[in-house]
């Protein structure tokens, strides 16, 4: 199996670089980052498994981090790492959606089993199996980083471009629904987020037009397919 990919974000570089040693030497690819806008950087070119962050950093603090994080890849599980440990700041975190909250000095061996138990249990809810990568044509295209690549040009795709050109490689039968990808993707099945849907269809259609043999067609009345081998 492959290791899992931490991102690790801390601005104390000794103590990020004994803590990365630690976790390689369990088994973990480890990227050290030394503040918060390095890590962003990071996770938007990489897919990881699993984020830890420092709190108080420059440039960015790991909470602001945090948030940032989860518009990329709102599924990603992290862990806070914190000189301090008043309650607010650990209410901020688990506001911000953290999975778990560690105040130095710790003990190594119980993060090693945190991280251990959160991996678990995104793996039993989202499934090993759960794709990120589709192929169509000629592009790739990744979900939770949101780019869409062809011939080495990489397209990045909104949050919502995104999650629209999901539902269409994973629609049942090949034809995805109106109400589905409104409800799915813009919460209610209405005239104006029905306005909106067709502009970002038309997006999708523009960003695919690279390679001439797919195309996403109207069902009349219904919704839209996927289809691909035109030529």
């Amino acid at each position: 199996m492959e290791s899992k990919k931490i991102l690790l974000v801390e601005d104390d570089p000794n103590f990020g670089s004994i803590m990365k040693s630690y976790l390689e030497m369990n088994d973990y690819q480890v990227t050290l980052k030394v503040d918060g806008k390095q890590g962003l950087s990071a996770f938007r070119s990489t897919l990881y498994d699993i984020c830890i962050l420092d709190v108080m950093m420059p440039e960015m603090d790991g909470f602001t981090l945090a948030r940032e994080i989860k518009k990329v890849n709102s599924k990603v599980p992290f862990i806070f790492l914190t000189a301090k440990s008043l309650k607010t700041d650990m209410l901020e975190g688990f506001k911000t959606g953290a999975d778990d909250y560690i105040t130095k000095p710790f003990d190594s061996e119980v993060m090693l089993y945190k991280i251990a138990a959160i991996l678990k249990r995104k793996s039993a809810s989202d499934g090993e199996t759960e794709i990120s990568e589709y192929r169509v044509g000629k592009f790739l295209f990744h979900y939770p980083l949101r780019t869409l690549t062809i011939d080495g040009a990489v397209q990045q795709l909104s949050p919502k471009e995104a999650g629209l050109l999901r539902m269409l490689f994973t629609a049942k039968e090949g034809i995805l629904l109106r109400k589905d990808a409104l409800e799915t993707i813009w919460g209610a099945d209405n005239y104006f987020n029905g306005r909106s849907m067709d502009v970002f269809i038309a997006k999708l259609r523009k960003y695919l037009k690279a390679d001439p043999s797919i195309e996403i067609v109207n069902i009349h009345g219904n919704g839209f397919r996927l289809i691909t081998g035109k030529l």
